[in-house]
């Protein structure tokens, strides 16, 4: 089912958000200083290609320099990102059809807000990731 509903979410929107997402982190990596940040973009393009059976952990070994820029991201990306995200899993619920992939969607908002420190690992095994 996993595989069936990740196609159907391949085709409709999640090959349009892994564009964007990388589109943005190759435009943040033009700096050293955006570079966390423009692997932070490809992190979340590769699990907004295919999210179903997979999630989001916190990692806890992640400092204060995640924190100070999950502040920054939150700021300047983060905002637009999940209000994206809130409306297009809003319209996507409208229909019976389109819940698991609007849900899909509402799964992609922490991670938008906050993509420092997070690590994206698969359901079946979500503690097998650090510890």
């Amino acid at each position: 089912m996993k595989t069936i509903l990740n196609v159907i979410w391949l085709v409709l929107s999640g090959f349009w958000l892994f564009l964007g997402y990388l589109a943005a982190g190759l435009l943040l990596c033009i700096t050293i200083i955006g570079i966390p940040f423009g692997i932070a973009a490809f992190r979340i393009g590769v699990y907004a290609l295919w999210p179903f059976g997979y999630t989001t952990i916190e990692r806890h070994d992640a400092g204060a320099p995640s924190c100070v820029g999950n502040v920054l991201w939150l700021v300047l990306a983060g905002w637009w990102l999940a209000i994206g995200h809130i409306v297009t899993g809003l319209l996507l619920c409208v229909t019976i059809i389109g819940i698991p992939f609007g849900i899909a969607n509402f799964k992609l908002i922490p991670v938008s807000l906050f993509p420092l420190g997070r690590e994206i690992v698969r359901t079946d095994r979500p503690f097998a990731a650090g510890w």
